[in-house]
């Protein structure tokens, strides 16, 4: 295989989506994997954007992109978590999960599976090499802004190496995003202010993804020409509140397809 430590895999959607939660389940499902967050980058509160007189959390201006590229990059070549990002975001709490043990003990059979001696997943998350050097491991970066224009411009999406998309209607993601205590930041903790989502969440989510659906609806169908343009696997024609075992599984089987895809292509 090509000299590189890490695959690394983008989940991104709206707030509340799901990402976190998926990133979570598959850290938990694939062997050798680790998960870093979008918000792992956020520029320090004194530094912000406003809108409407709140600061915006929800914005390509609010992240240092030069460092998240800078970390990305590290792990492709290094295949570890960048020993300088101080993560936080696993202090924050996302809820019960929404997934049964039966389908996350489904999941992990399938993918041990997959990966014991003999089987495709195999050769590439255990014994990658015939000298013995350490197997490739999976990144998960999760986020709301990965395939916005601004990360484009920063160089982001060319360094991933299957991107996801989460889909979410306005009302549940309100919903979800409203029952959360807040966020660990670096100077503390942010709760959202009243009416937050309305102002500030969700027209930016519109501003940055209304071309990747049809006449800009974020509530309706997606482009597949877009999609398919810029690399990005969704959920197509299943609506956008897929029930999240859906997703997991979905996620699980479209991880090892484009694993082995992958695997294929470096070996040639």
């Amino acid at each position: 295989m090509e000299d590189r430590k890490a695959f690394i895999v983008g989940i991104s959607g709206a707030s509340s989506s799901g990402k976190t939660t998926l990133a979570r389940l598959l850290r938990d499902v694939f062997p050798n994997t680790f998960v870093l967050h979008e918000d792992d980058f956020y520029k320090p509160e004194t530094e912000l954007p406003s809108k409407d007189g709140l600061l915006d959390w929800d914005c390509a201006e609010s992240i240092s992109v030069p460092d998240m590229k800078r970390a990305l990059e590290h792990i492709r070549a290094q295949g570890i978590f960048p020993p300088f990002v101080d993560s936080r975001e696993d202090q924050n709490t996302i809820g019960a999960c929404p997934v049964p043990e039966s389908a996350i003990a489904a999941a992990k059979a399938k993918v041990a599976a997959w990966t014991s001696p003999g089987q495709p997943g195999h050769s590439i998350l255990v014994s990658n090499s015939k000298d013995g050097s350490s197997p490739l491991r999976i990144c998960i970066l999760d986020g709301f802004l990965l395939y916005s224009p601004e990360m484009e411009a920063g160089g982001i999406p060319a360094l991933l190496d299957v991107k996801l998309f989460l889909l979410v209607s306005r009302e549940r993601a309100t919903q979800r995003r409203e029952r959360r205590d807040g966020y660990v930041t670096l100077e503390g903790f942010w709760t959202d202010p009243p009416g937050y989502v309305d102002k500030i969440v969700w027209p930016n989510y519109v501003a940055s993804h209304s071309s990747f659906f049809k006449n800009g609806d974020v509530e309706g169908a997606l482009d597949e020409d877009v999609l398919r343009e810029k690399g990005i696997l969704a959920q197509v024609g299943k609506g956008v509140d897929v029930d999240m075992t859906m997703t997991f599984e979905w996620a699980v089987e479209t991880l090892m397809r484009e694993l082995e895809k992958w695997a294929g292509e470096v070996r040639r």
